[in-house]
């Protein structure tokens, strides 16, 4: 049987039995005690008892930082994965105890974000919730009987982005991230750009159609300037590839001087997008990602490789599929002067 008494304003109930831990918690009401109590011997009895005590314990919040401690770090998009978890930790969401989280609570919170959001954003958000609790349930003794996300419905993902980069942005673009002008006194002037990485960064990426990531993780030992070409070991798809090199990204790299660390470009991810988006700022381009920049990357290379499969050797992709739904964007106008 179990034990139910008041302490204070408060009723306190616990379950004792024979090979199971023992279950105590507060409640407001003598009937809620006695319910609670008799819905885990049932449970015993018929042995398909679950303890619930890490998941009444913790909050959300709660295991966003222990997953972001024990999780995030090991995983390749771990340091953007660590942002958004960031800001989830602010939303309201986080407060909630993991018995709280219903479907109802997601779904509220899907709505609530498609208001400030793009719906890719918020899958983007779902697909972490849900991860952090499965992993809780699977490795931290967190259980619940379904997960929330798993039965809520997702909103539509945004339509493939197919912005492109004219030469003439791309001069005006290169033209804000030249070396900032200085006066007789060796101040800066306005105009152009202090960081004197992200130039031949750009000019790198449009060259190449390397990420983001592979760009500013080279280091001087994997570039070979006299045959051509960078050997890049940790891509996205966990594959090693040689990356070929036009001319200009040759002379661009020969032109770089050798820093202390050995990496090619030693600056971070987020000093490269701050500087990127105020030059777009200062260029007029609207809606210009740094992403899109492998975009028309792979557009410029279809026109210099013999065939889809040498093209999908030098950008990485696994699938066809994903190359040209998502990178591949010929004009139509260029496409009309080859047909002649």
């Amino acid at each position: 049987m179990a034990s139910i008494w008041k302490r204070g304003d408060y009723w306190r109930a616990a379950v004792r039995r024979q090979g199971y831990p023992e279950q105590t918690r507060t409640f407001d009401t003598k009937g809620d005690a006695e319910a609670w109590a008799r819905r885990l011997e049932s449970e015993m009895d018929r042995g398909i008892f679950v303890d619930r005590t890490e998941a009444e314990r913790n909050t959300l919040d709660d295991l966003f930082k222990r997953y972001a401690e024990e999780v995030s770090p090991h995983k390749k998009g771990g340091a953007d994965e660590l942002l958004r978890i960031r800001k989830l930790r602010k939303d309201p969401i986080a407060r909630y105890k993991i018995t709280a989280l219903s479907s109802k609570v997601l779904a509220g919170y899907r709505d609530r974000r498609l208001t400030e959001v793009s719906g890719s954003t918020v899958n983007r958000e779902l697909t972490l919730i849900s991860h952090v609790l499965n992993v809780a349930r699977r490795e931290w003794s967190v259980h619940f009987e379904t997960n929330p996300v798993s039965v809520i419905r997702r909103p539509r993902k945004n339509r493939a982005r197919t912005r492109r980069l004219s030469h003439d942005e791309e001069q005006r673009l290169l033209a804000e991230l030249a070396p900032s002008p200085r006066d007789e006194n060796g101040r800066f002037e306005c105009g152009g750009s202090r960081n004197d990485w992200v130039r031949p960064i750009v000019i790198v990426a449009v060259e190449t159609a390397m990420r983001r990531s592979e760009i500013l993780s080279l280091r001087w030992s994997d570039v070979f300037l006299e045959d051509r070409f960078v050997r890049l070991h940790d891509t996205k798809n966990g594959e090693s590839r040689d990356v070929p090199l036009s001319s200009r990204a040759v002379a661009t790299l020969s032109a770089l001087p050798r820093h202390i660390t050995g990496r090619v470009f030693p600056i971070s991810a987020d000093s490269l997008k701050k500087v990127f988006l105020r030059a777009c700022e200062r260029a007029q381009l609207d809606d210009l990602h740094f992403h899109d920049l492998r975009r028309e990357a792979c557009t410029r290379l279809a026109d210099r490789v013999d065939n889809v499969l040498e093209l999908a050797a030098i950008t990485g992709h696994r699938t066809l599929n994903v190359l040209h739904r998502v990178y591949y964007k010929p004009r139509a106008s260029d496409l009309a002067r080859k047909l002649g």
